[in-house]
């Protein structure tokens, strides 16, 4: 029984690793390279950098995305929940609750704080 699931993990391993090989060697064998001054410039965007590339963000910027990133992945744990919520017991349901409760404490703190406010 062991062997039978192991053997069909390793299977699937194989299966993606060779699948990947193949579209990275088709994708460069088969892809047009042809470079010009405009593409191979620093930037595509059309125009040359302001400042030194060098210089530091306002650390509120690196805030506001660490809270976006957090708060926007916890949402993502929602969507079984709401999904299999009919299939629940107590337990899970407390457990989930805790979470949200959890997650409300977390913005309230972070409102408080200040760390949203971008002044």
């Amino acid at each position: 029984m062991f062997f039978h699931e192991i053997s069909q993990i390793l299977t699937f391993f194989i299966f993606s690793v060779f699948l990947s090989t193949i579209i990275l060697f088709l994708s460069y064998r088969l892809s047009y390279y042809n470079p010009n001054v405009e593409k191979v410039s620093a930037y595509e965007c059309g125009f040359n950098p302001y400042e030194d590339a060098r210089n530091s963000f306002d650390v509120r910027f690196y805030l506001v995305a660490i809270l976006f990133i957090l708060f926007d992945l916890e949402a993502v744990y929602f969507f079984p929940w709401c999904v299999s919520f009919s299939f629940l017991n107590a337990n899970t349901i407390w457990g989930v609750l805790d979470f949200i409760v959890e997650l409300i404490v977390g913005l309230i703190y972070a409102w408080c704080v200040g760390a949203l406010n971008w002044e």
